[in-house]
Formats: structure tokens, C-alpha cells, sequence
């Protein structure tokens, strides 16, 4: 089974609801949006048994460019671990449990940036995706970028849990 016939299980978040505006403790400060680049509060349940670790991105299908743009990409996190609270992925990951790793963003550092679409491009989809994985260890390291985690990580895919928010800069 690939990553996209993956069955789906729960993700909700007291940060957003599906498909509303990105709240502006998720927006970007470091690329001038007005926010706090605070990353989502997120819980999961309902992963597939034989879960052994779970991946989470936030990915921008609409950015301007080939391939859009990744906000966040965290790998390892335990099998016990169904949540994370708002502001983990700052880039110290001190809220991120142990032997967590955040990947490089688009934006050049390890950890989560906030939406920010270009002024006037209209409607971003920001994708925050939850994978439950069959390896406890995803085999990848701090230089891995997150546009190459999705294809590492395809036949390790058991389920994902998506939520959608929307930002647009006018």
C-alpha cells in the first residue's frame, strides 16, 4: 500500500477547525504575515494497530514554485504520543518528546514557520497531516529534506490524518 491509499483515522486541533482561517498565532512573524509562528495544537486516535511511530508535516499546496512549500515536518514521535501542544514545533522542540526530529522548513531552519502567502495570491490550503508509520524509527536525519520525507516514508504509510486550514495575505 502507498502513502496515498492509506486508510485515514481522526485529527482534530483546538488551534483551527477544518477548513477555517489559520488563526494568527499560526501565521508567520518571520516572513512578515503578523503572527507568531506558533505551530498547531494537535491530538490524533484511531491509528491502525501496529502503529510504531507517527510523522507530522504542515505542507502549502499552493505556494508559487514547483513542489510548494513545507511549513513543518517532525518524524519519530512515539506510538504513545497522540497529541502535541500549541508551540511545539519551536525550533528548540523543547515541548516535542524525546528522540523526536524536526526537519529544515522551507524557510532554512528546524522547526515550524507560520502561513504566509505571497500578498494578493489568493487562498492557501495549509495541509497539517499526521502519518502513522510501521518502524519506529523513520531512517532519516536532520539534513532530509521534508519534500523527500513523503517517498522515504511510502511504504511505511499505515493510515493518515489530515486537517485543512486557509490563509490568504490580500
Amino acid at each position: 500500500m502507498t502513502s496515498n491509499d492509506a486508510p485515514t483515522f481522526r485529527l482534530s486541533s483546538r488551534s483551527l477547525e477544518e477548513g477555517q482561517t489559520i488563526p494568527p498565532a499560526q501565521r508567520s512573524d518571520r516572513l512578515g504575515a503578523g503572527g507568531r509562528d506558533e505551530s498547531p495544537q494537535l491530538s490524533w486516535s484511531g491509528a491502525p494497530e501496529g502503529t510504531r511511530s507517527y510523522a507530522v508535516t504542515v505542507f502549502d499546496p499552493d505556494a508559487p514554485g514547483a513542489g510548494g512549500y513545507w511549513h513543518w515536518a517532525v518524524v519519530d514521535l512515539p506510538p504513545d504520543v497522540t497529541s502535541l501542544p500549541e508551540g511545539a514545533g519551536a525550533e528548540d522542540g523543547p515541548q516535542l518528546p524525546p528522540g523526536a526530529l524536526q526537519l529544515k522548513n522551507d524557510a532554512g531552519f528546524h522547526g515550524y514557520v507560520g502561513a504566509a502567502p505571497p500578498p494578493g495570491h489568493g487562498p492557501h490550503r495549509y495541509l497539517m497531516t499526521v502519518h502513522a508509520l510501521d518502524v519506529e524509527q523513520s531512517g532519516v536525519d536532520s539534513r532530509t529534506s521534508p519534500a523527500s520525507l513523503e517517498s522515504r516514508l511510502s511504504d511505511h504509510v499505515l493510515a493518515k490524518a489530515t486537517l485543512t486550514g486557509v490563509y490568504e495575505r490580500r
